[in-house]
């Protein structure tokens, strides 16, 4: 499977950490945000990298070049932030089978290859990992409903009066459907093309979309503050393996 990677974004509330840099080349634990994405990618069995870049996109062009630990990359340029739907069909035509998506300022510890087994062996048109969060706090993201099986019922983007509190994350599976439905998307009361209207109106076709419960800790990196909580718990996680290994 190939790795889409969204990384085009400015980081204007990451400021003063991107007025010289792109969101994803901000460091986290002495590593750009997007060598983490990147080596989640390749340990799952990434075959290529395709980098969607936007914002000061040289940065990171220069940075890693043609390939990254030995596994091709591509770049697509989204010349206007105009939503993950818009960013993700820049890829297309780099794209023939089914592939995973990592949105570019999100570093996880967490069951990702949950996500990568059951797209394969149920062969569903989408997985993704989910994860409850405080009430307070869904109406920040793509609110998801689900059934007794697991299964995706309806997806809603930032809603004022969230439906549940279970939410997406940063991390997907798709087969190449989801470009035909993110070619239909409408732009958003914010004028942005979403991912999470491509995903409902996936489900109104009557595809299958499986959600897995994240286990194990994922950040969004938006804030400052984001970047130091990431930085605590990947100094944690290996501190406890040097410890374990001693």
């Amino acid at each position: 499977m190939d790795g889409v990677i969204l990384a085009a974004g400015e980081g204007t509330r990451l400021r003063p950490l991107t007025e010289d840099k792109p969101k994803g080349m901000v460091e986290v634990d002495d590593k750009p945000i997007l060598t983490h994405c990147f080596e989640s990618l390749v340990e799952l069995g990434a075959d290529n990298l395709v980098v969607v870049v936007g914002y000061m996109k040289e940065k990171i062009i220069d940075y890693y070049g043609d390939e990254f630990q030995g596994v091709p990359i591509t770049y697509t340029h989204q010349r206007e932030q105009q939503g993950l739907a818009h960013a993700l069909l820049t890829v297309e035509e780099h794209i023939d089978d089914d592939f995973m998506l990592m949105l570019g300022d999100n570093i996880f510890m967490a069951n990702l290859e949950d996500v990568v087994r059951r797209h394969q062996e149920s062969r569903v048109d989408a997985a993704f990992l989910v994860e409850e969060v405080p009430w307070d706090e869904a109406s920040r993201y793509g609110v998801c409903n689900t059934n007794k099986y697991g299964e995706i019922t309806d997806v809603v983007e930032k809603p004022d009066d969230p439906p549940s509190n279970l939410v997406m994350t940063g991390f997907y599976t798709f087969t190449p459907s989801i470009f035909h439905a993110c070619h239909l998307v409408q732009p958003s009361n914010r004028g942005e093309y979403e991912i999470s209207e491509a995903i409902d109106l996936l489900l109104q076709s009557g595809r299958t979309i499986d959600a897995i419960g994240l286990d194990g800790w994922r950040i969004d990196v938006g804030y400052p503050e984001d970047r130091e909580e990431a930085e605590n718990r990947l100094q944690s996680a290996e501190t406890a393996a040097e410890a374990t290994s001693d």
